[in-house]
């Protein structure tokens, strides 16, 4: 009897590897050939495509796919939402709302909702779950109920070279300039300048690049300048 049950737990076992080779086999085809690039049906719904450029499977919510532009060789990880306009089959109008540059990253789990102007230029790299948008809700009338006011879009733009950390948030009116660190977990709302560090909620300036080097402000980070 015991050498039926040493069999029965060999074969059981035999059977669990077979099909962890076959679950994880057909996982590997699915993201192959699940991928999107310029030249698969998906890449070619795409105001632009850029040669180079992959955007993995799975994807998360994608819509508006002919307002959208991706440049060359940029990776665009599993399960990221890019999004222009509210709805499927919305018109925006004769330009592109949602502008992805070349040679860019963005990391797994992301949201990118774009309905008036998004630009984020070349060699941008994001760590994952990212959320850049130009919409807010509109909060004009306190008393009537937040999610029932017409929301308000302003643009968006992240300057080329700039890193932006796990789970950052990049709010409407953002003009992030080039080759800015955003931190993990910051909240951007305003202008950020050029070649410096940003972290908390909200964001402020805590490394500057000068002549002089990499400085930290003296006292308090510098606050970050509102939408005007």
């Amino acid at each position: 009897m015991k050498w039926r049950k040493r069999a029965a737990r060999r074969i059981a076992g035999v059977r669990r590897a077979l099909v962890w080779r076959a679950v994880h086999w057909g996982w590997r085809e699915l993201q192959r050939a699940g991928m999107v690039t310029g030249d698969t049906p998906a890449g070619r719904a795409f105001r632009e495509f850029g040669r180079g450029s992959v955007m993995a499977f799975p994807a998360g919510s994608v819509f508006g796919e002919g307002w959208i532009a991706v440049g060359a060789d940029t990776l665009i990880a599993p399960q990221v939402t890019l999004s222009a306009g509210t709805l499927p089959g919305q018109d925006l109008g004769p330009d592109p709302v949602l502008r992805i540059g070349d040679r860019c990253v963005i990391g797994r789990g992301s949201h990118i909702v774009a309905h008036e102007s998004i630009v984020i230029g070349d060699d941008v790299w994001t760590g994952p779950y990212v959320y850049i948008t130009d919409q807010n809700h509109g909060y004009a009338d306190p008393d009537t109920p937040i999610g029932r006011q017409a929301p308000v879009n302003r643009a968006v733009t992240i300057g080329a070279g700039s890193w932006l950390g796990a789970g950052a948030i990049v709010l409407p009116g953002s003009r992030v300039g080039r080759n800015v660190v955003i931190a993990a977990g910051s909240v951007v709302r305003g202008e950020v300048p050029d070649r410096c560090v940003v972290a908390g909620v909200p964001a402020k300036v805590v490394r500057r690049h000068t002549a002089a080097g990499w400085l930290a402000p003296r006292g308090n980070a510098e606050a970050v300048n509102g939408p005007s």
